[in-house]
């Protein structure tokens, strides 16, 4: 029978069986479970509840501390606390505390903990971000996170897929964050509902690594249950300069079936905003010129996360803000994902463009996107974010807007103090 990328990569991790088709139950093996300090306190209160001995496996549990850390309250100390004590009684080999830690979604790639053909699962919805490196990774609940760090295994309905034919070549100043909201926009939040985006075509070979991540991270906004692409010479570089873990590559076949296909030219997509307070509510920045002529004001920028937090997001908006200053009244927060993006950057000089800019640089944290700290949006207020999700309430008060963008959007927006490109 013929199968799809996720499906083949599935079928391999079933015991005593060569496929799967969609609508399946199946018990799949896992190479990795996640947690965050949010939700793998949850998984451990669980996970004691099944009075097992221990986790199936040491050095496949990953437990990073990224949502409210460094610490913002006694509780989020305790959740901390409660994680830390759980990671040293079980020898967790992947536990990375403050210093070390960054966004989970970036710190795990760039240590090589995810590769090709891998089945992941993570008490975060973004783990489908993975799926960059050809890996069938995807969101779950903390009891699942429990079972899964007590068996190693996890039971998942197969998904069916669309496949999304990109060609072309972006434009410049237009990124993966555009593609992925331009997609979002066409297809809905619920256009891919428990399905998996399998991303084909010539036009990947133009599209950098961080790209990929971006394209990936955002899947789960579209509904889907993972995103994935093809491994390619990229992927296989980006692999072999961060792991020494063996991988194994799943191609689909030729005659692979999918619910939908869409084609898509790289080269036409501009811009791309998304409107409070979904992310399908998209519009391009022509669209915005002409809908507001003297220019849509906003009072805060953020431009991070797991979305938008890597390295080349930080070079695109040092690129834009250099010799400019944040907009008088205007607050621009920029958060490296993790420790080893943060001293990158400083050594390319992209940190001190942002504070000479007037932006502010943070210590990698989730904290603003699901309002936890570090740019809390009052009443009336909007905010232009790199963040995925722009939901009521979000980032703070629910009177607050959330516009969604690329890094080069967020940037300029913060120069001028209205939703801006620099084209």
């Amino acid at each position: 029978m013929a199968m799809t990328m996720t499906q083949k990569i599935l079928a391999a991790h079933v015991d005593g069986v060569t496929e799967v088709k969609a609508g399946e139950l199946i018990e799949a093996r896992l190479d990795l479970v996640l947690g965050n300090d949010i939700t793998a306190p949850v998984a451990i209160k669980e996970m004691e509840k099944m009075n097992v001995s221990g986790v199936f496996d040491k050095d496949k549990i990953a437990l990073i501390p990224d949502h409210f850390t460094p610490n913002k309250d006694i509780k989020s100390a305790e959740h901390c606390k409660i994680m830390r004590e759980f990671a040293h009684h079980h020898e967790i080999t992947h536990y990375y505390e403050v210093g070390e830690m960054g966004i989970e979604h970036a710190l795990l790639p760039e240590k090589g903990l995810t590769v090709p053909g891998d089945v992941i699962i993570g008490a975060d919805s973004h783990t489908c971000t993975y799926g960059a490196l050809g890996a069938f990774s995807t969101g779950v609940g903390s009891t699942d996170m429990a079972a899964g760090m007590a068996t190693g295994k996890a039971w998942f309905k197969v998904p069916a897929a669309i496949r999304f034919n990109l060609t072309g070549k972006l434009n410049k100043w237009v990124s993966g964050k555009d593609v992925i909201l331009h997609i979002i926009g066409m297809i809905g939040v619920d256009g891919a509902l428990y399905k998996s985006m399998e991303f084909v075509g010539d036009g990947i070979k133009n599209l950098k690594m961080d790209d990929r991540f971006t394209i990936s991270n955002m899947a789960i906004e579209a509904g889907a249950k993972n995103g994935i692409f093809p491994v390619d010479e990229l992927a296989l570089q980006y692999v072999k300069d961060h792991s020494t873990k063996p991988y194994t590559i799943y191609e689909a076949d030729a005659d692979a079936i999918y619910d939908e296909e869409y084609n898509i030219d790289l080269s036409t997509i501009r811009p791309t905003i998304s409107f409070p307070h979904l992310p399908e509510n998209t519009r391009t920045i022509d669209e915005i010129r002409q809908e507001f002529p003297n220019g849509l004001n906003i009072d805060q920028v953020v431009i991070g996360s797991c979305t938008n937090g890597r390295l080349d997001d930080m070079r695109i908006a040092a690129e834009v803000l250099k010799g400019h200053k944040v907009a008088k009244g205007m607050r621009c927060i920029v958060i490296p994902a993790t420790q080893k993006i943060y001293l990158e950057a400083m050594q390319e000089g992209l940190l001190k463009i942002f504070v000479e800019a007037g932006a502010v640089v943070s210590t990698p944290t989730c904290g603003p996107c699901l309002g936890g700290f570090m740019g809390i949006l009052a009443a009336g207020e909007r905010c232009v974010s790199t963040t995925n999700r722009n939901f009521v309430g979000r980032m703070g008060h629910v009177d607050s807007e959330i516009y969604l963008a690329s890094p080069a959007v967020a940037a300029a927006s913060a120069i001028t103090g209205v939703i801006s490109c620099p084209d």
